[in-house]
């Protein structure tokens, strides 16, 4: 009995190294093609991450800090384009789905007088006046509630020297934060303990620093307008006064137009207590939120 035959099956050909190769490369070409838009539009439209570059927010933000940035809590504008697309872009008015932040949000920002990006907090809404007197903040009038937490020793970022800070909880309307006040020998003043009133206009915010004597913020008065007739600086769109560039002004009242977001969450940090040398240690920041 003869063995019935079946057809022989052609064996595989392997492919070669440039095959492969061109294989790997389509694939990465299709993923990144998926990927980066995603990217994009999810970094424009709900959350994109920051890094902490300054030392304006100690001690609720260090150095290193990776901050979590709402995009859609007050809505959008050009400034919300993310890897700076806004200069595809004109200058606009408003906002779209636009919403009245609330006094005390750490929120993000492009500096009016320049392309840079600044995080500080809120504390002047439009119609507040307000104003440093001998380091005490006064919201329209009234000196705001401030207490003292503790005195903390610390080396400041890129600095050789030893800071030492007074540490106060301030609250305004149920809503609480730390604050930094550098210590300073009898009969010592720094320049922003005492400012003229700010008065916020329509349709701006006044920005402060929580790390007070080291926070080039609205309390300076290098990127505002004169002060009107009775001293209270309340106007935008002067020229920046003679021999302030636009990289050394500060940030002034800053339009509603340049919000970019919320930060609402340190994801992580690569703070470190024992660089800073900090006695207390400064808390590490950990999915913590602002």
């Amino acid at each position: 009995m003869s063995e019935s035959s079946t057809p022989s099956e052609k064996p595989s050909e392997k492919r070669s190294l440039k095959a492969k190769i061109l294989h790997e490369i389509r694939e990465w070409v299709v993923t990144l093609a998926i990927f980066i838009p995603a990217f994009y539009i999810f970094s424009f439209l709900i959350y994109e991450q920051r890094v902490i570059p300054s030392e304006s927010m100690v001690p609720n933000l260090q150095v290193g800090d990776r901050v979590a940035v709402n995009k859609f809590s007050y809505g959008y504008s050009r400034y919300s384009l993310p890897w700076g697309a806004w200069r595809l872009f004109p200058e606009g008015d408003g906002r779209l789905f636009g919403s009245e932040p609330d006094r005390g949000d750490v929120a993000v920002f492009m500096h009016p007088h320049t392309d840079r990006v600044m995080i500080k907090r809120i504390l002047g809404l439009p119609g507040d006046r307000v104003q440093m007197i001998d380091e005490q903040l006064y919201l329209n009038g009234q000196p705001v509630e401030r207490e003292f937490i503790r005195r903390i020793d610390y080396v400041p970022h890129e600095a050789r020297y030893s800071e030492a800070a007074r540490e106060y909880r301030e609250t305004i309307n149920g809503k609480s934060w730390l604050t930094h006040q550098w210590q300073q020998g009898a009969g010592q003043t720094r320049s922003l303990d005492t400012t003229p009133v700010f008065e916020v206009p329509e349709g701006n915010y006044l920005f402060v620093g929580d790390n007070r004597d080291n926070s080039e913020d609205g309390r300076s008065t290098t990127g505002h307008c004169p002060p009107n007739g009775q001293g209270v600086i309340d106007r935008t769109g002067c020229e920046l006064p003679r021999g302030i560039s636009a990289e050394t002004a500060s940030v002034g009242f800053v339009p509603a137009e340049n919000l970019i977001g919320r930060a609402d969450t340190v994801l992580f940090s690569t703070y470190s207590c024992d660089s800073a040398q900090a006695e207390p240690c400064m808390k590490k920041r950990l999915w913590r939120g602002l």
